[in-house]
């Protein structure tokens, strides 16, 4: 399996980015939102979008940027990138005890250290 994500393609589902990231890090979930992410608050559920929209039907106008997803890739950087190069807005969830919860006292960390962590506490 690739160590790398590839979001290079106008068509592509925002399921199947997420199917992606999930089978590579099976520990942590994206969701992508209508609206930016307000420091320190939960992102509303009600404003997460439909999977089955592909990123031309929601992104910025003009040409697409890919971005590539890989391990050493910080969280915060990850939801910057999107947003800067894409107009998306998105947020990197962690499963903790079978709950998902929104990032954002580790946004710092990498994914690598993000799913390692969760790993380490399941083993707890």
């Amino acid at each position: 399996m690739s160590s790398t994500i590839e979001i290079n393609d106008d068509f592509m589902t925002l399921e199947s980015i997420k199917n992606q990231f999930n089978k590579k890090y099976p520990h942590l979930k994206i969701e992508f939102f209508e609206t930016k992410y307000t420091k320190g608050e939960a992102s509303p559920k009600e404003l997460v979008y439909d999977g089955a929209f592909r990123i031309k039907d929601i992104r910025k106008e003009g040409a697409m940027v890919p971005i590539s997803i890989h391990e050493n890739l910080k969280t915060s950087t990850l939801e910057k990138l999107f947003e800067e190069e894409l107009g998306l807005h998105i947020q990197v969830y962690k499963k903790s005890n079978n709950t998902w919860v929104q990032i954002m006292a580790t946004d710092n960390w990498t994914l690598s250290q993000q799913e390692t962590d969760m790993l380490n506490q399941k083993d707890e």
